[in-house]
């Protein structure tokens, strides 16, 4: 995933627009695994580690190795209480934590989000490849996020070409590896049609 980051900004949002018209790029590359795919599927947390880089000049340059790091698939996001949960699907996110060292050795971590939810219009591909995100001083867990200096927000992306790229990357180990990956695949577009599920219910334009 690529785009831009500005350091000092703390909205993701904001931070893409002055990164970008500032040239400070971020890209992350990542592989995610998960050990056991039985117990990834059943835990609603559906969570993996996650290994590779994050390269980011303006934060200490080259590619700078993921020292820990978790992902979490399609976690549920509850739904706010003046709301129903029958009259709203759930929403879900794709949850990002990288823990990594920048210039001077100092310790930062990446957390970034994907919203997996249904807005007017067709944005499955738009939810599902853009990764907002803030950089934090320290290395940090979910409690701590809140009270965290972020070093630097912005938005990143997976583009179409590494994308398709990306599907031919899917390995098994084991006995039953294609099972394995049939079960993933299940789980995957089973979030996917429980999250947008009233887009293909909508009358189409003719």
């Amino acid at each position: 995933m690529r785009g831009h980051v500005m350091p000092g900004c703390a909205d993701p949002a904001e931070g893409e627009r002055l990164g970008r018209a500032n040239g400070h790029l971020l890209a992350v590359h990542l592989t995610i695994t998960a050990d056991d795919v039985d117990r990834f599927v059943a835990d609603a947390a559906h969570e993996a580690s996650a290994s590779g880089w994050v390269s980011c000049p303006t934060l200490g340059g080259g590619r700078m190795p993921v020292q820990a790091g978790s992902f979490n698939l399609f976690a549920l996001d509850s739904a706010p209480d003046s709301v129903s949960a029958e009259a709203v699907p759930a929403r879900r996110r794709m949850l990002y934590r990288l823990h990594f060292t920048g210039a001077g050795g100092q310790a930062l971590t990446l957390v970034g989000h994907k919203d997996v939810h249904d807005d007017p219009g067709a944005d499955v591909w738009r939810d599902t490849s853009t990764l907002y995100v803030r950089i934090l001083r320290g290395h940090t867990a979910p409690a701590g996020d809140a009270g965290a200096e972020v070093a630097a927000a912005g938005v990143i992306t997976i583009h179409l070409p590494d994308f398709l790229r990306q599907l031919t990357t899917f390995r098994t180990r084991g006995p039953g590896g294609a099972e394995a990956l049939a079960r993933f695949g299940r789980l995957f577009l089973g979030e996917l049609w429980d999250a947008y599920r009233d887009l293909a219910a909508r009358p189409r334009a003719t």
